[in-house]
């Protein structure tokens, strides 16, 4: 009998588990979790398999949040909505629109599952707007005990909440979500302008640019040395075309109105592997020249892929990328039939160099070592994690090596007798 096998979304992460469970309920859950637990195992979720790092990765027990899918209920007045954790950005956004809300914003791509997304600090790009993790304000997980544990508003607590802090961004190792309480948005329009100019005046002007728009994106062709600008703003709040800086002088590629939730998200028809750092932004500008040198030196022959630079608003989840400082992140993509290692590695070091920090989601090569000393509640978030699941669970091998500390590699460590 063949063992079911698990693959991700760009090929490049596999396992094979024991047990691959879909869960149809929250009881049913948390079943699984507490008699995985008694018996000394592992248990991983998964959603849309995105992440291009081995976080979902177990030979134990996974478990598929795909019947956890769906808003749950959404209010324009409070600006909140109950959210499934399995439910797909894809959905979400038209799910949301029933109810006359929508997300602050989105990703490059919509491919993710919410609670994926939220857990690995999924972002959209805008100097004033967070990232997908900041608008969660409450929630439920089941612990490594089995059993439901609610957390910030849906505890009665606020944003202080340890707890949620820890949770906003936490990797899937506090537990799995049973649910997500969001901040939202009245729905909202956006008004999408694609220009093509030469990445020098892109740089020229980038603190201008970014300040005038709603959100501003750039991506970078290294063979022409083009930036194409993506600006979106909410119709009839655009900039004045004669501010300085506001408007490249370019050719416009593509314009474009509609809902947020589809205006937003781009379209990938080919799977890629991406490796993505978060730079301290009054240092980004001088980081994309240096890689901008290098990859024109280096690599312009064999990748032929764009590289897509972002910004990200500060927020205050323990291990967000974006914690507690302006943001300008920059994406290196390769094709994911192509070798991307060689060109990721000697790229990474030079986006450390800058104090950047990893995109949990996307490959890197950091381990616990040199991620304690980029975030300042590294220690907080590991004295929350191990009071949520002392046994260990909801640790791989991967998270063991993230969080510096010994697992039982996702493998069973004691079978049931009797």
């Amino acid at each position: 009998m063949t063992e079911p096998r698990f693959t991700n979304w760009s090929g490049s992460v596999s396992c094979s588990p024991a047990r691959w469970l879909r869960p149809v309920g929250v009881d049913e859950l948390a079943e699984t979790v507490a008699e995985t637990a008694a018996h000394g195992g592992t248990v991983r979720p998964v959603g849309s398999g995105h992440s291009s790092m081995p976080l979902m990765s177990t030979e134990d027990v996974l478990v598929s949040l795909d019947d956890f899918s769906g808003v749950c209920g959404a209010d324009v007045d409070s600006g909140r909505a109950t959210v499934l954790p399995g439910t797909g950005l894809a959905e979400l956004g038209a799910q949301l629109a029933v109810h006359g809300v929508a997300l602050e914003n989105l990703g490059d791509v919509d491919y993710q599952a919410i609670a994926g997304a939220v857990g690995t600090g999924t972002h959209g790009s805008g100097v004033r707007l967070g990232n997908l993790s900041s608008t969660v304000v409450g929630g439920e997980l089941i612990d490594g005990r089995g059993e439901a544990v609610a957390f910030g508003e849906d505890a009665g607590g606020d944003t202080d909440d340890p707890l949620l802090r820890a949770a906003q961004v936490s990797l899937g190792a506090l537990g799995v979500l049973t649910r997500l309480t969001l901040r939202v948005e009245p729905a909202y329009q956006l008004h999408r302008v694609n220009v093509m100019t030469h990445v020098d005046w892109v740089l020229e002007n980038f603190d201008a640019l970014i300040a005038a728009h709603r959100s501003v994106d750039f991506y970078w062709y290294p063979r022409s040395d083009l930036a194409q600008v993506r600006m979106l703003n909410i119709p009839g709040h655009e900039p004045d075309p004669d501010q300085p800086g506001a408007v490249p002088a370019g050719t416009v590629k593509t314009e474009e109105t509609g809902p947020s939730y589809e205006i937003i998200p781009n379209a990938r028809d080919l799977r890629f592997e991406e490796m993505e750092y978060m730079l301290p932004l009054d240092a980004s500008l001088e980081a994309f020249r240096r890689v901008r040198e290098r990859v024109k030196a280096r690599h312009r022959a064999r990748v032929g892929w764009r590289i897509l630079v972002r910004t990200v608003a500060p927020d205050r989840a323990m291990i967000s990328n974006a914690q507690r400082r302006p943001t300008m992140t920059i994406a290196l993509l390769q094709n994911a039939t192509l070798d991307h290692q060689a060109y990721f590695a000697d790229m990474e070091p030079l986006l450390r160099a800058f104090g950047g920090r990893p995109h949990w989601g996307k490959k890197h090569s950091l381990r616990a070592p040199e991620l304690r000393e980029l975030y300042p509640e590294w220690e907080d978030f590991l004295e929350v994690r191990d009071r949520m699941d002392p046994e260990r669970v909801f640790l791989n091998d991967h998270l063991g090596e993230i969080f510096g500390v010994e697992t039982h590699g996702g493998r069973p460590r004691r079978q049931e007798t009797g």
